[in-house]
């Protein structure tokens, strides 16, 4: 199983960027992608996780209405698209599977994509 989370960089405050989660090793609709972000000092937390049937959870209410996920099954890959980011969405950001039902992370995480908003 091997995932690899990209398309991270600086950006400005209030600009966009859409990191890309590229799998391989397992069957891609058979689980849930999750994405976590850990900011320098503090420990890797959720943001949000899509099911193989498109429905997505959130678990950071700051990401509400700023963040969506997509997912193509043909490339096995999802997305995570950010928007009207802000100083504090600055972290390293990693995709993983779950149970199909955004439980548990399955143990495998893919190398971060580094992620700076400036203000």
């Amino acid at each position: 199983v091997q995932l690899q989370a990209s398309g991270g960089g600086l950006v400005q405050a209030g600009g966009s960027l859409r990191l890309s989660c590229a799998t391989t090793g397992f069957t891609f609709d058979h689980y849930a992608i999750g994405w976590f972000r850990q900011a320098q000092g503090k420990k890797r937390e959720p943001i949000s996780c899509i099911r193989a049937s498109g429905d997505v959870t959130y678990y950071e209410d700051s990401v509400r209405g700023r963040f969506a996920l997509s997912r193509d099954s043909a490339k096995n890959t999802a997305y995570l698209q950010m928007n009207s980011l802000r100083p504090e969405d600055t972290a390293i950001y990693y995709c993983t599977t779950q149970s199909p039902a955004c439980g548990a992370p399955s143990g495998y995480w893919g190398l971060g994509t580094q992620v700076t908003v400036s203000s």
